[in-house]
């Protein structure tokens, strides 16, 4: 476990010290607030066979890290139409790498898109066992902020939700 003001030094992101998150990168802001609580009360993630995240669709891979959910993960989010991508639609995954890293109950997921070029963190807090409760921002575009909700349904496999549609981890 890093402790939050170490940088990263295995990370594939690069970024500046002073920052909560251990990446070094802008912090999302009030990561616990209330629009936080209130999304994440309405949010049901139950880690089914069924759910559209089960079937493995991930390309990075951590083999060396399969005891714990730190390290590289595949990421994918939809919901959204991201305007820097020509044809792009709210139904279609936008797709890349992520890196995850604990902090005491926090959990840091830096995130990429569009062949790295735009990119987000997630600042989500431990609520329970395997669920996650929390903020991204985009870091391309720090206007955008929105609740996030997780849940760990194995160190291969993270489903989530934003209310736009889904944000979503595999390994």
């Amino acid at each position: 476990m890093r402790s939050e003001g170490k940088k990263n030094s295995g990370s594939t992101f690069d970024g500046n010290r002073g920052t909560r998150n251990p990446f070094g990168v802008m912090d999302v802001p009030t990561p616990d607030d209330e629009e936080v609580s209130a999304f994440a009360a309405g949010v049901k993630l139950e880690g089914t066979a069924s759910d559209e995240n089960a079937e493995a669709w991930g390309t990075e891979s951590d083999g060396d890290r399969n005891d714990t959910i730190e390290g590289r993960w595949s990421s994918r989010w939809n919901g959204g139409a991201d305007p820097t991508i020509p044809g792009d639609s709210k139904g279609k995954w936008k797709s890349g790498r992520g890196e995850l890293t604990t902090a005491g109950e926090r959990v840091y997921l830096l995130f990429d898109w569009h062949d790295g070029v735009r990119k987000g963190l997630i600042d989500a807090r431990r609520v329970s066992a395997k669920g996650l409760v929390g903020k991204y921002i985009n870091l391309t575009d720090p206007q955008i902020v929105r609740p996030w909700v997780g849940l760990v349904v194995s160190n291969q496999r993270i489903d989530g939700k934003w209310p736009g549609g889904r944000l979503d981890f595999r390994r």
